[in-house]
C-alpha cells in the first residue's frame, strides 16, 4: 500500500524553505476536484471538477465508472457536465439506484415577501439553490424531491415562498434497500412535514409518515426508515421546553422521556445518534453531565442513562459515533468522532483501525480520512489533507492498490506552507482560551518578531480547526510574512460548555478581551511585533474587528471588517421573527454595540461586504463607515454579487484577497504593516 501511494502523492516539503507570497488566484480558482462521494456498491464516484473549458473559473459535475476489475493508477472521470450559464453546481453526491444528486446555485433578485433568509431586513438580492437528480451518464436533470406529494392546492405566493426556501430534501438513504430513499416535504395545507419513501429507479413515492407541529424526527431506523425518536419544542413563557419522545417497541406509540427534557435557555447539547439493535439502547452524545460532550447509553425501558460514558476523550468533546451501513457491518459500532485540533476518528473496529493505520503509514504527516467504503471493503474512498495541504482524493481497491482520483489544488505544491498548531493561552480573568497559530514557512524565533494578524472566526457559535481552511486566509497571510492567530474566544463551541456559555452577552466585552489577550500572548512568545498587529475578521469576526476600532487602548494597528454586524440592536430585532431562536441564541447577543460608540474610533479600518449578503446586510458596514470616516482613515468596499457564505465566485476571492493584501501593506497605520 505504501509503495503504491508513494508514486502518486503530491510532494510538499517546507522544512527548509521560506515563505513566499501565494497569489490570490491560487486560492480563488475553482478546485480541480471537490465534493467527492462513492455509491454504496463501490462502483461509481460522483464529484465536482473544474469545467475543463473555464480555466478553473466554473464547476462541472463528474462521474467515474469503477465497475471494471482492474483500475488504472490515476482515475479519469467518465462523464463531465459543465454548469449552466445561470445555475452553477456547488455540491454533488452519489445516491442509491444508480442516481446522482446535484445541487445548483443561482443569483436571484426579487421581492422576498416574508420568505427566506434576509426578508426581515428587506433584502431583495440573494441566491437560490436547486436540487437535481440525474443518472451516471447525466442523460437528463430533473428537479429532485419537489413533486413527491400530490394535489397540493396552494397560492402562487405560497409556492414562490416554498421555492425560495427549498422545503423538500433527502432525509436518509436506506442501505438495505438499495433503490429507496426517505424524502421530506413541507405540506403547506397541514403545516406538517410529510415523509415519503421514494424509489429512485421507478420514481414512485408513497407517504411514509406525517409529523405535525413543532415535532421532528430525531432518529431514523436505517433498516426500514421508520421513526424511532421524535423531538418537539413546547412554548413555556418566553422560553421553550425541548422534549424527546421514543417509540415503544411494544405498542408503537411515542412516549415522553423526561430524562432528555431541557429548556432552550439551558443550552445543553443532546444528540441521539443511533440505536444498538442487540440491546435496544440508544447512543446519546451530550454535555449534560460534564463540560465536554461524551457518548452515553440510554436505556428506554429503564428510562435512564448509563452511569459513565461509554466513549469519551479526556481533552476534547465527542461529536458522533460511526455505525456500519453496509450489510456485513450493519449498525455495528465501528468508532467515534471527537473534536480535537481537527475532527478525529477513534476506530473501535479492528479491521477499520488496521486500514487507517496502513494508510497513515502510506501518507506520513498527513490527515487521512476514510470517507466511504463498499460492503466487502474492495473499494474505499479516502481523502488526504492537512492545514498546509488542500485535500486530495484516492481510492483503495482490494486492500492493496491506491488510485488517485484527483488533487484539489495541485498548483499549491510549489509554495511552502507550515501546518497550523493548536495552542492555549490564559485570558485576563483566568479562563483558558484555545487558539490556532499559523506561521510563515521556515520562520524561527531567531528571525525575530513578525507582523501579525488576529483572525477571529465567524459565528460566533462555531470553531476553527487545524485542517485545511477553504477560505485560504491563514495561509494567504502567512505566505506574506504574517503570523496568524485564530483565537477560539469565549462563545466558541467544541471546546466545552464553560467556554461556550462564557460568551453570553459579552459581545465586544469579555469576548473581545480574549482577542486582545491573544495578541498579548503572541508578543510574549516572541512571535509578534507589538507595534505591528492587525485584526481581521468576517461575519462575527467582522463585528470583532469593528469593535476593536472603538475600544480604548487597542493593541491593533488597524482593523479589517468583512461582512460585519455593527448594530446589535438591529440584528437583535431580527431574532424576533423566530421565538425559539430568540430564546436559544438571540438573548445572548448583547454587549458593547460598536455603532453606538463610533465617537471613540481610534484606529484605521477597512470594511467590505457583498451586495447579495442577506445575513449581515450591507447597511451594517455602510452605517459604521459613515460614522467613523471623519474620525479615522476608513474604506468601504461593496463586492458585486457576493453572498455571505462560501462558495464564492473566483472573482470574489481575487478581489477581497487583493483588498486585504493592499490594505495591510499600505494603509494599516502610517506606512502600513
Amino acid at each position: 500500500m505504501a509503495a503504491a501511494a508513494a508514486a502518486i502523492i503530491l510532494a510538499h516539503d517546507a522544512s527548509a524553505q521560506s515563505a513566499r507570497p501565494i497569489p490570490a488566484e491560487a486560492f480563488a480558482k475553482v478546485p480541480d476536484i471537490q465534493s467527492v462521494s462513492m455509491s454504496d456498491d463501490g462502483r461509481t464516484l460522483v464529484g465536482l471538477v473544474a469545467d475543463p473549458s473555464s480555466d478553473n473559473q466554473r464547476t462541472a459535475l463528474a462521474t467515474w465508472d469503477l465497475s471494471g476489475d482492474s483500475l488504472p493508477q490515476v482515475l479519469s472521470a467518465s462523464v463531465i457536465t459543465p454548469s449552466g450559464d445561470r445555475m452553477e453546481f456547488v455540491q454533488a453526491s452519489a445516491l442509491p439506484g444508480g442516481k446522482v444528486l446535484a445541487v445548483g446555485r443561482q443569483a436571484w433578485t426579487g421581492r422576498l415577501g416574508g420568505c427566506g433568509e434576509g426578508f426581515t431586513s428587506g433584502a431583495t438580492s440573494t441566491f437560490i439553490f436547486r436540487q437535481y437528480i440525474t443518472d451516471q451518464q447525466h442523460s437528463s436533470f430533473d428537479r429532485a424531491f419537489e413533486n413527491v406529494s400530490r394535489n397540493v392546492d396552494i397560492s402562487r405566493e405560497q409556492q414562490r415562498c416554498l421555492d425560495l426556501v427549498n422545503t423538500s430534501g433527502l432525509v436518509s438513504t436506506l442501505p438495505l434497500e438499495p433503490d429507496v430513499v426517505l424524502v421530506s416535504q413541507f405540506n403547506p395545507r397541514t403545516s406538517s412535514s410529510d415523509y415519503y419513501r421514494m424509489n429512485l429507479r421507478t420514481g414512485s413515492t408513497e407517504l411514509h409518515q406525517r409529523i405535525a407541529g413543532r415535532a421532528r424526527p430525531d432518529v431514523i431506523d436505517p433498516r426500514d426508515g421508520s421513526v424511532l425518536v421524535q423531538s418537539r419544542t413546547v412554548a413555556e413563557g418566553s422560553d421553550f421546553r425541548i422534549e424527546y419522545l421514543i417509540r415503544n417497541d411494544g405498542n408503537g406509540e411515542f412516549e415522553l422521556h423526561d430524562a432528555f427534557t431541557t429548556r432552550a435557555t439551558d443550552r445543553f447539547n443532546v444528540n441521539i445518534v443511533g440505536r444498538d439493535e442487540q440491546s435496544g439502547q440508544y447512543y446519546v452524545v451530550t454535555d449534560k453531565f460534564s463540560d465536554l460532550a461524551a457518548v452515553y447509553f440510554y436505556d428506554a425501558n429503564e428510562r435512564q442513562f448509563s452511569d459513565e460514558p461509554i466513549l469519551a476523550h479526556p481533552d476534547f468533546s465527542a461529536s458522533s459515533v460511526i455505525l456500519g451501513r453496509n450489510p456485513s457491518q450493519f449498525n455495528q459500532l465501528l468508532g467515534f468522532r471527537y473534536l480535537g485540533a481537527r475532527s478525529e476518528v477513534f476506530w473501535l473496529d479492528e479491521q477499520m483501525r488496521s486500514i487507517q493505520d496502513g494508510l497513515d503509514a502510506a501518507f506520513p504527516g498527513l490527515n487521512v480520512s476514510l470517507n466511504s467504503w463498499s460492503d466487502n471493503l474492495d473499494r474505499i474512498l479516502f481523502s488526504v489533507s492537512s492545514g498546509a495541504r488542500a485535500p486530495s482524493y484516492y481510492l483503495l481497491s482490494n486492500m492493496q492498490n491506491v488510485h488517485l482520483v484527483g488533487h484539489s489544488r495541485p498548483w499549491l505544491a510549489d509554495y511552502p506552507m507550515s501546518d497550523p498548531e493548536l495552542i492555549y493561552y490564559e485570558a485576563r480573568d483566568g479562563l483558558r482560551i484555545p487558539g490556532i497559530v499559523t506561521l510563515p514557512a521556515g520562520w524561527s524565533p531567531e528571525d525575530g518578531p513578525l507582523p501579525s494578524i488576529v483572525l477571529p472566526h465567524g459565528g460566533p457559535w462555531v470553531r476553527d480547526t487545524t485542517a485545511w481552511d477553504s477560505s485560504g486566509w491563514p495561509q494567504f497571510l502567512a505566505s506574506r510574512g504574517y503570523a496568524v492567530l485564530q483565537p477560539q474566544y469565549r462563545g466558541s463551541t467544541g471546546f466545552g460548555r464553560e467556554l461556550w456559555l462564557a460568551g453570553d452577552n459579552e459581545w465586544g466585552q469579555a469576548m473581545q478581551d480574549d482577542k486582545d489577550d491573544g495578541a498579548a500572548w503572541l508578543v510574549e512568545q516572541g512571535i509578534a511585533d507589538r507595534d505591528r498587529i492587525a485584526i481581521f475578521g468576517y461575519s462575527y469576526g467582522g463585528f470583532a474587528a469593528a469593535a476593536a476600532v472603538v475600544r480604548e487602548n487597542s493593541p491593533y494597528r488597524c482593523a479589517i471588517s468583512g461582512a460585519p454586524v455593527t448594530d446589535l440592536t438591529r440584528i437583535g430585532n431580527n431574532w424576533s421573527s423566530n421565538r425559539l431562536q430568540r430564546a436559544f441564541q438571540g438573548r445572548t447577543v448583547s454587549g458593547m454595540d460598536p455603532i453606538r460608540h463610533t465617537d471613540r474610533a481610534n484606529i484605521p479600518v477597512m470594511l467590505y461586504v457583498g451586495d447579495r449578503d442577506v445575513r449581515t446586510p450591507a447597511f451594517h458596514a455602510r452605517n459604521f463607515y459613515n460614522q467613523v470616516r471623519n474620525r479615522v482613515p476608513a474604506q468601504l468596499h461593496i463586492i458585486r454579487d457576493m453572498p455571505h457564505s462560501l462558495p464564492w465566485y473566483p472573482r470574489h476571492h481575487t478581489e477581497t484577497l487583493g483588498l486585504i493584501e493592499n490594505y495591510l501593506a499600505n494603509d494599516c497605520g502610517p506606512g502600513g504593516m
